[in-house]
């Protein structure tokens, strides 16, 4: 009992929200779902009449909100029970029954139930698609109209929307029984008809149904169907149909004037007349509609809306080929609009587009002549001195007909009335551009090529939306650079492809746009002077370029459409440009570095294969090796810092890449370790860098250097800014060692080898000397007599500075008393003077 009474409370609460947004239709279907279900559950094994008939009800209800929430499946059970129900209540109301007439009474009011219950089943079968079920409910509900009359309307509003739903899905076949089966119910009791223009509606769908199913296998009953329908209810709706069926069937123009005669009285809007005018002349029914159309006027003399039966007129003549009718009636409008007879704004709208059409068309078809007519009689709306930027559209379209057909004064006089109205737009700027260009006006040309550019950057607030999207500028900077290639001036084209560059967000374009910009620059300097060539502005200017290039390839990975194949062809195309341009600065070190470096830095975009890592390193060589040359000329301190620190920057990255490389093939025969070597020892040197003997200790290391890539550090150590006599010293003593280890002595090689060494460990004018050093020195001189006395290789003037080095040392010993050792050291002189040759007699 607590059971039941919980449910039907909550079947009752759920009943007082109904109105309002508290719950929503599922949250209520599911709420009835419960109560319905513990009602049931709760029923004895004879249930009360007044139990049974709630339960009737709430089944009924339950299935019912189901169906509205688009569950059909879930209303069937409740429907079932609601039918089982009504059983029960029958039997038992049959059961307590006195006579016929109490019996007869019963079965009335059961029956209204049973109605309900299988107009439901019906509506459940039609969302499950089950057509027969649906069919058999329907004819159950047909044969009960005899005893409840009142439910005719309702049976038959229920199949009309069966048969919308079929048709909504294309099931043709099944919608044209429903509304055949709504307008036969719909006839059954006129007492409880729908009305005759619910029946009309019924009846206009389905000829709608037929027309649409299989018009030349149902046309008769399309006909019959809409023929009934406007017996029922005169409607444009229905008139309309019946010209497009007739108009399907290939009926006569006899047959469509009658069709068209029986709504002679109608009362039917402009427009609907119009479209009825669109529909027979679209059908190729030109006599027949243009009669129509004629006749429209007449009904809506009052109407301001007259304009748009003339310009349908003017439109079905243009697309039927009728120009010459058609110009007659567009010069009727043009006298009309200046003798009162103006159309309405969006009326005129509609011409102006007709007009321009028109032009179009002929424009495409190159004839300029005819497309200019066309747009004269849009100008002829216009009233002089009239500010309108569409004037401004159309002036710069004659212009460019003019220009079409050469004549140029006519051109400009349309260009400057589109300057007048509009003189902020983009598409002005292009049109005086093309006239500066045909003229050869270079200075107007870039400065309207400058004006475009700004515009491209921040169009105008007055541009209309229709003409301006972000593609415009760059578009029309695009075509202006292809003009001014195609009239041969390169300088014009130059400035738009610059500005076209800084605008372009497509990828592909913009490259293309640069490397047009290079190759024009390219043959711009190589026209010029031998001389200027290399040191003009427009060398500059490529540089520009390439680095834009390098910074667009670095953008670019955010861009899906431009390809990672695409990226690595135009790498390769930007970095072989720049290499080519480095190799030609040999007298220009700056630029050939600039361009050397830039090289690297696109060849990072192309995969790293064996090629591009020999460039890559290359390139880095030849930039460390520029800077360092720069450095070597006399400029400020801090000047060459920064050369030596940026030649170290660039020494860094080719040992990284050197080292991959190495690991592609054999590379004996290269001499990039020694160029590094040397390189980053001048750098260091010349920076005082602090690391420089550290670099060294794996330099002396090396079992295979050779004499003279020490000789060479050995010189760079005591080049200025550097001085690092110690280590100059120790890289002419292992260049000695290793001429000694030679299998025939190079005596002339010994001998600056030696004269270095000497110089560096003795320097003249020094007369305090430390013993070591002197015994040191002492054996550099035994050294060199050594060889002296093998060979006679060995030349007589490095003799002659031995000789002269030894007695002036002895001469330096005698001056400050030390009359041994002055003895030994020219004793030692005199030992080279037998050695000389043609000099012996003047020394001797």
């Amino acid at each position: 009992l607590q059971v039941e009474e919980s449910a039907i409370s909550l079947w009752n609460w759920t009943v007082t929200k109904h109105t309002g947004a508290v719950i929503s239709d599922e949250q209520r279907a599911k709420l009835r779902f419960v109560a319905c279900r513990l009602i049931c559950l709760c029923e004895g094994s004879d249930p009360p009449e007044g139990t049974i008939r709630r339960q009737i009800l709430m089944s009924m209800k339950t299935g019912k909100a189901w169906i509205d929430t688009g569950k059909a499946g879930l209303a069937d059970g409740f429907l079932e029970n609601a039918m089982s129900s009504i059983e029960k209540l029958y039997a038992k109301l049959r059961k307590g029954s006195e006579g016929e007439a109490d019996i007869q009474a019963h079965r009335a009011d059961v029956e209204k139930s049973l109605f309900k219950v299988l107009s439901y089943q019906a509506e459940s079968a039609v969302a499950q698609g089950d057509f027969q079920k649906a069919v058999m409910c329907v004819q159950r509900c047909k044969d009960m109209l005899m005893k409840l009359p009142k439910e005719t309307c309702y049976l038959s509003i229920l199949c009309y929307n069966f048969g919308v739903e079929t048709y909504e899905w294309k099931r043709y076949e099944q919608s044209s029984f429903w509304l055949s089966q709504s307008y036969d119910i719909g006839k059954m009791d006129m007492r409880y008809s729908v009305g005759k223009e619910m029946q009309a509606k019924v009846l206009r769908l389905l000829a709608t149904t037929y027309f649409e199913w299989d018009c030349s296998l149902y046309l008769d009953k399309a006909l019959k169907a809409i023929s009934l329908a406007n017996q029922e209810n005169l409607h444009p709706a229905g008139f309309f149909l019946k010209v497009k069926i007739l108009l399907k069937s290939g009926a006569s123009d006899e047959d469509i004037n009658s069709a068209l005669a029986e709504f002679t009285h109608l009362e039917m809007s402009l427009d609907f007349c119009l479209n009825t005018a669109k529909l027979l002349l679209e059908h190729g029914r030109e006599s027949v509609g243009f009669d129509f159309l004629k006749s429209v006027p007449e009904r809506f003399e009052s109407s301001p809306d007259l304009g748009k039966i003339t310009l349908l007129h003017i439109e079905f003549l243009l697309q039927n080929k009728r120009e010459l009718l058609a110009k007659q009636k567009i010069e009727e409008v043009i006298i009309g609009h200046y003798t009162g007879k103006q159309l309405l704004p969006e009326a005129l709208n509609q011409l102006h587009i007709i007009l321009w059409d028109r032009a179009a068309k002929h424009y495409e078809e190159k004839s300029y002549s005819e497309a200019l007519h066309w747009y004269n009689y849009s100008v002829s709306f216009y009233t002089p001195g009239q500010i309108d930027q569409n004037l401004a559209k159309l002036q710069r379209n004659m212009a460019s007909c003019y220009l079409h057909l050469k004549q140029v004064d006519k051109a400009k006089e349309a260009v400057k009335q589109a300057e007048r109205c509009d003189p902020n737009s983009v598409f002005t700027k292009f049109s005086v551009y093309k006239i500066a260009v045909l003229e050869n006006d270079t200075d107007k040309a870039v400065e309207a090529v400058i004006a475009m550019a700004k515009l491209a950057e921040k169009p105008s607030e007055h541009e209309d939306k229709l003409r301006v999207d972000k593609n415009t500028g760059s578009n029309l900077l695009s075509l202006a650079a292809q003009i001014a290639l195609e009239n041969d001036q390169q300088i014009v084209a130059i400035k738009a492809l610059e500005y076209l560059s800084e605008h372009l967000q497509d990828c592909r374009q913009l490259f293309a746009a640069l490397k047009c910009l290079v190759r024009l620059m390219l043959s711009k300097v190589m026209a010029e002077n031998a001389e200027k060539r290399w040191v003009s502005e427009d060398i500059n200017s490529i540089l520009t370029y390439l680095n834009l290039a390098h910074k667009k390839l670095a953008e670019s990975f955010t861009e899906e459409k431009f390809t990672g194949d695409m990226r690595i062809l135009e790498a390769h195309w930007f970095r072989k440009v720049a290499w080519n341009l480095a190799v030609q600065f040999k007298d220009s070190p700056e630029k050939m570095r600039d361009f050397f470096v830039l090289s690297f830095k696109l060849s990072q975009f192309c995969p790293s294969d064996k090629a591009v890592l020999i460039a890559q390193k290359t390139c880095l060589l030849m930039a460390a090796a520029v800077d360092l040359e720069m450095g070597r000329q006399q400029v400020t301190p801090s000047e060459q810092a920064e050369l030596f620190s940026q030649a170290l920057q660039h020494l860094q990255t080719c040992k990284e890449i050197w080292k991959v490389l190495k690991l592609t093939g054999d590379f004996a025969k290269d001499p990039t370790d020694t160029l590094l070597l040397l390189y980053e020892f001048e750098a260091r040197s010349k920076l005082n860098d602090p690391t420089l003997h550290n670099l060294m200790e794996s330099v002396w290391e090396q079992p295979q250097i050779e004499i003279k890539t020490l000789e060479i550090i050995a010189s760079l150590a005591m080049e200025s800014p550097a001085r690092y006599p110690v280590l100059c010293k120790k890289a002419l003593k292992s260049a000695l060692n290793l001429h000694r280890k030679q299998a025939v002595i190079d005596a002339v090689k010994f001998s600056k080898c030696l004269h270095s060494l000497i110089n560096i460990s003795l320097p003249t004018g020094l007369t305090d000397l430390d013993t070591c050093v002197l015994q040191e020195v002492w054996d550099y001189f035994e050294d060199a007599l050594s060889v002296v006395s093998s060979t006679d290789a060995y030349p007589e003037m490095e003799i002659l500075w031995l000789m002269t080095r030894a007695w002036n040392t002895g001469i330096f010993q005698y001056t400050v008393g030390k009359y041994k050792e002055a003895e030994q050291w020219c004793g030692l002189g005199m030992r080279f003077l037998n050695h000389l040759g043609s000099l012996k007699k003047s020394y001797e």
